[in-house]
């Protein structure tokens, strides 16, 4: 997952989060699993299981000093931001095989001024200004180092493309080259050299002529590659200019 995958899912959870005059801010459990990479249902079951047998995520959030009556109460009033990071510290860390990688990237992008800087930033609360200070709070610098990662991942996707179409080109002038270089020419088959030259041949033609071309190649001195054919089995592969030399006797 990427960081335009990430905002992606910012943006789209951004109507289930608010946050109070003092600052402080909560989720719905729904965009707290989006967070999370995970199923909603499965917070659900942590947060019940609070009075009964908290499992190892509800266990970390009360250690923190939550009654175990809150967490279910968060099914309609909201996960606070404190416990949302416990949450995605989990599914990031030590949720085991249900760990995710996005919990891991979320975790990594809001580690330097928590879950509840971004969600302030989110709903527009701002603090007051005191001493007059200006310049940019740690949530705009967070955006704008969001987005400063979003630009150099594009601008890394354009540059794969353009050194794949690079590499296009080279195999193109390589292949021109080796023609060229290449005395004899490049190696076809009889087949496919009748049918590089539009002729139609039959299968009794094709073994004649191939024989022929293999004497001449032994008479060169060139050694005669093989190749699999569907058709016919093993077939070998002659240079251009002994096919010519075969094909344009005229003789089968």
């Amino acid at each position: 997952m990427s960081q335009i995958e990430i905002s992606q899912i910012i943006e789209q959870i951004k109507e289930e989060i608010e946050v109070d005059a003092n600052g402080q801010a909560k989720a719905s459990i729904r965009a707290t699993a989006r967070l999370a990479g995970v199923d909603h249902a499965a917070i659900i079951n942590h947060l019940q299981s609070g009075e009964l047998k908290p499992t190892k995520l509800a266990q970390s959030i009360i250690i923190q000093g939550f009654e175990t009556g809150e967490l279910r109460e968060w099914r309609t009033a909201g996960i606070p931001d404190t416990a949302i990071a416990i949450i995605l510290e989990y599914y990031a860390y030590d949720a085991g095989r249900y760990c995710t990688l996005q919990a891991r990237l979320v975790c990594r992008s809001f580690n330097t001024i928590g879950i509840r800087a971004w969600i302030q930033d989110k709903l527009g609360w701002t603090k007051p200004v005191t001493d007059n200070k200006t310049g940019m709070t740690e949530i705009q610098l967070l955006a704008a180092l969001a987005q400063h990662l979003a630009e150099q991942e594009q601008h890394l996707l354009q540059q794969q493309q353009q050194q794949t179409e690079i590499l296009h080109r080279l195999k193109a002038v390589e292949v021109e080259q080796d023609r060229v270089n290449t005395p004899c020419g490049h190696k076809y088959s009889v087949v496919g050299f009748a049918n590089l030259q539009g002729l139609e041949i039959s299968v009794k033609e094709a073994g004649t002529k191939g024989r022929k071309a293999s004497a001449l190649c032994r008479k060169q001195g060139i050694e005669i590659e093989r190749i699999h054919d569907p058709r016919f089995g093993k077939v070998g592969l002659y240079p251009e200019s002994v096919l010519i030399e075969v094909f344009s006797t005229g003789q089968n």
